[in-house]
């Protein structure tokens, strides 16, 4: 199946360090592809990387995304050929309501796209999208806005991190729904997410250090007892 993203030799500087080097990463139409990691491998900047964020330009190699050499075009552009991030961290937007956020862009009907996520629409369309919601209900309502805009490609960030937040039967579920739409990136330290995926890339130390199966990936992270990266355990 031909890929729909195509990371080729991504390498990345932020600052004065080098966090990635090298990366070569594909996810194919209709594909959830895990990639697993310990913190400070790596996983977020690779995410920030493909989205083209502006702190996070690649200073070597290319990303392709449904044959398109996107690798100069900003944010705003990848997002309008059907690239979308779920930050680890959602955002908050005062003054803004659900029902207007989930509205931006978006092409499915914001009740659905609650329910989806495990939000009763009569509770949440009419609220600010603010400091009164807790950190979980934002991931939710974040993970709505993902299914109302439809993406080519969801960039799934750690989308089970915070307090009172989805569910894995839940995540799976948004997960299912989105590969309908596209594909899925689903970056995780967590193995039971990483399991159910069509293909997996381990990230230590900004490299891919595994990649193929999940299961053998997981072996891999599992034997190596990765917690926090140092970029050597998992080559040595």
């Amino acid at each position: 199946m031909p890929a729909l993203l195509e990371a080729s030799n991504l390498t990345l500087d932020v600052g004065a360090r080098r966090v990635l080097e090298n990366i070569s990463l594909s996810v194919a139409t209709g594909e959830l592809h895990a990639l697993l990691g310990a913190n400070g491998a790596g996983k977020s900047s690779l995410a920030y990387a493909l989205m083209g964020c502006a702190a996070y330009q690649s200073v070597g190699g290319r990303i392709v995304f449904d044959g398109e050499d996107i690798t100069a075009l900003p944010l705003h552009e990848r997002a309008r050929r059907g690239l979308t991030l779920a930050w680890q961290e959602p955002a908050r937007f005062e003054g803004l309501s659900v029902a207007d956020y989930l509205s931006i862009g978006g092409k499915a009907e914001p009740a659905d796209c609650l329910r989806q996520v495990g939000l009763a629409a009569e509770d949440y369309l009419h609220r600010a999208l603010d400091k009164t919601l807790s950190g979980g209900e934002r991931k939710r309502i974040e993970l709505a806005g993902v299914l109302a805009l439809q993406p080519r490609l969801a960039i799934l960030d750690e989308p089970t991190a915070g307090i009172d937040f989805l569910s894995q039967d839940e995540i799976t579920r948004v997960i299912g729904a989105l590969r309908k739409q596209g594909a899925v990136l689903l970056i995780t330290h967590q193995e039971a997410l990483a399991a159910g995926a069509d293909r997996a890339s381990q990230l230590c130390g900004g490299r891919i250090v595994s990649q193929g199966e999940p299961a053998a990936v997981i072996e891999n992270f599992k034997a190596r007892r990765c917690r926090r990266c140092d970029g050597k355990t998992c080559r040595g």
